[in-house]
């Protein structure tokens, strides 16, 4: 492998390995120290939200600046955080840290998100956007891997809030990564002149492009129930697994490290196997939803397991679908701004889902909220077949771009 390709896979494990660590102690800490899955529910409403609504202007940011310079910032500023973060903790205790911690840190990484996002088709220009996404995605879910593994480990031997530390030191690493990666690579990136504005200007484009674009409207639909589901399972996991089916942490951790080996086999099989994007799309979608149905019906833990890896393999599945189509239809100058509200608009049902969890997981029962939005992600998913159907059949055959990638 080329010294930049490999300088830059390593940068993206070492940012998603720290952050996924992150984001796997935050509701254990929250769950372990309240013992309350509404409250952890809560928490990753907290955590996860700032990172959607920032993406519109992180996608802006990119088309306007440097997304090299956009990629560096988010690295060094995530260590800051963590520092100043326990530093605080070191000072006035309580949880509320890491949660704000984590909220924080979500921003600046939708800003590395969206930077590499723009990089990727200058960096691997020789090869198929659909591969290029498959295996930038395995270093990606080697992190997530690795992440549940790693936090398990250095929970058994630091408290949480050193564990943190460790962290920021991952992400000023993944920072050294990026800068032998630029000291090897010889791309130049295409300058787009911009608007000085990057609110209403942006967002007026790319809510233009979206509302011209029938296959954008389709995979926003499609993208918003593909969340609930992972949304409900992100928030739900841990009370599940240590609550709900009597399990230890380090079932946990082995369970979130399953999901990751399970999405990466995925990968490489879409790196190797020519699929059609239908397939990928639709297949992917039908079994994410399965997976949230027998995640809420299992009655013990290799049920719940299944459902689980189902969801999350499939999951980066159906994320290759969607990120080559919009790649394939966006103008390369409104890429970032585009994709920034469009992935607002796809991960909203996130928190949302989280958000739920906290209102109705007394109440109903945490099974029960899983199992209302796998029928309501069920029916998003019949209602953007059957509504889209007409409308993209003849859009997508005319798109040589798109027929290329599915033959290739």
């Amino acid at each position: 492998m080329r010294k930049d390709y490999l300088a830059f896979f390593v940068s993206l494990f070492l940012s998603r390995l720290a952050d996924q660590i992150l984001l796997f102690i935050v509701p254990l800490v929250v769950f372990q120290s309240t013992n309350s899955a509404s409250l952890a529910g809560l928490a990753f409403f907290v955590e996860s939200l700032p990172r959607f609504l920032a993406f519109p202007v992180c996608g802006a940011l990119c088309d306007k600046y440097s997304p090299i310079k956009i990629l560096h910032m988010s690295q060094v500023y995530r260590a800051l955080l963590c520092v100043l973060a326990m530093a605080l903790y070191g000072i006035f205790g309580g949880i509320s840290w890491v949660v704000a911690l984590s909220a924080l840190c979500g921003v600046l990484t939708t800003q590395g998100i969206m930077a590499r996002e723009v990089l990727m088709p200058y960096i691997f220009q020789h090869y198929s956007y659909t591969k290029t996404l498959s295996y930038s995605q395995i270093a990606d879910q080697t992190g997530l891997v690795l992440g549940p593994l790693a936090a398990a480990l250095m929970l058994e031997m630091w408290p949480w809030h050193w564990v943190v530390v460790w962290i920021a030191g991952l992400f000023l690493l993944a920072d050294l990564s990026m800068l032998a990666w630029q000291r090897f690579s010889q791309i130049t990136l295409d300058v787009f002149e911009q608007h000085q504005d990057i609110w209403m200007q942006p967002l007026k484009i790319a809510l233009g492009h979206i509302h011209n674009l029938v296959e954008l409207k389709k995979i926003i639909t499609l993208a918003v129930g593909v969340n609930l589901i992972v949304g409900v399972t992100l928030a739900t996991s841990a009370a599940m697994v240590i609550g709900h089916h009597s399990a230890g942490k380090d079932d946990y951790a082995a369970l979130q490290a399953a999901g990751a080996v399970t999405t990466i086999v995925i990968l490489f099989l879409l790196a190797r196997i020519v699929l059609p994007l239908r397939f990928l799309g639709g297949g992917g979608y039908l079994m994410i939803a399965t997976g949230a149905f027998i995640s809420a019906l299992s009655p013990n833990l290799p049920g719940y397991v299944l459902g689980f890896l189902l969801i999350v393999g499939f999951d980066k599945m159906f994320n290759v679908y969607m990120r080559t189509i919009r790649q394939q239809v966006i103008p390369p100058q409104d890429f970032g701004k585009t994709v920034g509200v469009i992935t607002l608009l796809n991960n909203v049902s996130q928190p949302l889902a989280g958000l739920l969890v906290a209102l109705l997981a007394s109440p109903l029962g945490t099974q029960n909220v899983i199992l209302f939005l796998a029928v309501l992600a069920s029916l998003i998913g019949a209602f953007a077949m059957w509504w889209f159907a007409k409308a993209c059949d003849p859009i997508l055959t005319s798109f040589p771009k798109i027929n290329q990638e599915i033959k290739k």
